[in-house]
């Protein structure tokens, strides 16, 4: 069931419009107008999103679904038309909200079919995608995260499904601080890393390396290029995957995107391959089913047989994002919004999306996607080939938030110690509280759930 309303009326007397009803959202009309007066770059973070593309006259389609809070949708709206534009809002119905559990990420991410019949919630779909092409929308705004294909009309995310998400100093944040906070952290990996190699390690367990392969500075890799993939800082490119890949070590966690928090779960990799499975409560029960039933299947991107080749290690870059208050909901996101913080890794292990491998996969009905372990607190280090250890990150810290050109353009806005602190820091015992960590990686829940949805 979806929900199709132009020019923002809508009938509130029916039941599902209740929610807008008596709401007042001239208190969001700030953030709205930051939005629209600001250019996007079409990528999915927070810091880098803008509507400024579309003038008078242009037509706008917003799609949401109906866990997003509505009123985000129509403060955007309401700027846009305030410019002459004419806005359309699609809401897509996904059912009540519920607590996540263990497997949500597995339901969100997995796939066996094309995913146009059984799209993963919370990233761009096609149908509306095309939707938005057939009926000549100028610019759509719809999604999370997951990129942003190529379109014949603009096309920007809106990753914010909370009021206090959006209503947030992360949403305004001067863009010349956070553009020159990127450049900063990913000039070494650039211009330094060519041929070197990366070591990433995180006090919960996890201890990679692999090398920057000269082909990826030379090649046509997505998001691994000269211009950062702003906000979501690639420290290793996309599919397809090098015949000499050698990304060795363990990935370790409790946290991914959609799921709730599990026990620690440790994934071991031989040369860029998850070979081996261990803890991670169901979550980690339901990855070693899939790493069985993809083990004997060659997929065109990888070099060898298996699905969950490493690839995915990205970088978030924006100090003011935090972890949503009801993390344990589905309307939340999940720690999915979290994974923009700067000095947050998030790992991925599988196919791109929407890369060749997935269409394949999907028209032979096998199992393709990517699953993810978040790191809260990692060091990454460029090791270059003449053995200088450039330090991107440290113990969740992006170094780039120190640099002193980054300060002193943020001195124009206000307080640097204010501007580039990171407003949120995850609470883990024995990292960043005292306490067990033994107990929390048994049982994460209490350190990251509200007390009543323990």
């Amino acid at each position: 069931m979806c929900e199709y309303y132009g020019e923002g009326k809508r009938d509130d007397s029916s039941e599902e419009n209740s929610s807008l009803r008596g709401f007042d959202i001239s208190g969001l009309m700030p953030f709205a107008h930051f939005l629209c007066a600001e250019g996007g770059l079409r990528r999915t973070a927070v810091g880098f999103i803008g509507y400024s593309g579309a003038g008078k006259d242009d037509k706008v389609l917003i799609a949401v679904d109906s866990h997003y809070d509505p009123r985000i949708a129509e403060s955007i709206a309401r700027a846009l038309r305030e410019k002459g534009a004419k806005v359309d809002i699609l809401v897509v119905d996904v059912g009540p909200d519920r607590p996540f559990d263990e497997l949500d990420e597995i339901r969100v991410v997995i796939r066996r079919g094309p995913s146009r019949f059984d799209p993963r919630r919370w990233e761009g779909t096609r149908w509306v995608e095309e939707m938005a092409e057939k009926n000549g929308y100028q610019l759509l705004i719809h999604g999370r995260g997951g990129g942003i294909p190529p379109t014949p009309f603009h096309y920007e995310p809106i990753p914010w499904q909370m009021l206090e998400q959006f209503a947030s100093p992360a949403t305004t944040y001067p863009r010349e601080v956070q553009r020159l906070i990127n450049l900063k952290a990913w000039e070494p990996i650039w211009n330094k890393g060519k041929g070197g190699k990366i070591h990433v390690t995180d006090p919960e367990g996890t201890d990679l390396t692999y090398t920057l392969w000269e082909d990826f500075f030379t090649g046509d890799w997505f998001a691994f290029n000269a211009t950062p993939f702003w906000g979501h800082l690639m420290g290793h490119p996309w599919t397809p995957i090098l015949k000499k890949e050698d990304a060795t070590g363990v990935l370790c966690g409790t946290t991914s995107h959609y799921s709730k928090p599990f026990p620690r779960i440790k994934v071991t990799l031989e040369g860029g391959k998850a070979e081996k499975v261990e803890g991670g409560g169901l979550y980690g029960d339901a990855w070693r089913e899939l790493l069985e039933e993809t083990h004997n299947i060659q997929y065109p991107s990888f070099p060898r047989k298996g699905l969950f080749w490493l690839w995915e290690v990205a970088i978030g870059t924006h100090p003011k994002v935090g972890r949503p208050s009801n993390i344990h909901m589905l309307a939340s996101g999940g720690a999915e919004w979290e994974r923009r913080r700067s000095g947050i890794i998030h790992l991925g292990c599988g196919t791109a999306w929407r890369a060749p491998e997935e269409t394949w996969a999907a028209e032979k009905g096998l199992a393709y996607g990517h699953l993810h372990v978040h790191l809260l607190f990692p060091t990454l280090d460029v090791i270059t080939t003449q053995g200088e250890r450039i330090r991107i990150i440290e113990n969740g810290h992006l170094t780039a938030l120190d640099n002193p050109e980054v300060r002193s353009i943020a001195a124009k806005y206000g307080d640097p110690d204010v501007l580039l602190k990171e407003d949120w820091v995850p609470s883990i015992p024995g990292i960043s509280t005292p306490g067990s960590y033994e107990d929390y990686a048994r049982d994460p829940l209490p350190w990251i759930y509200p007390k009543e949805a323990q």
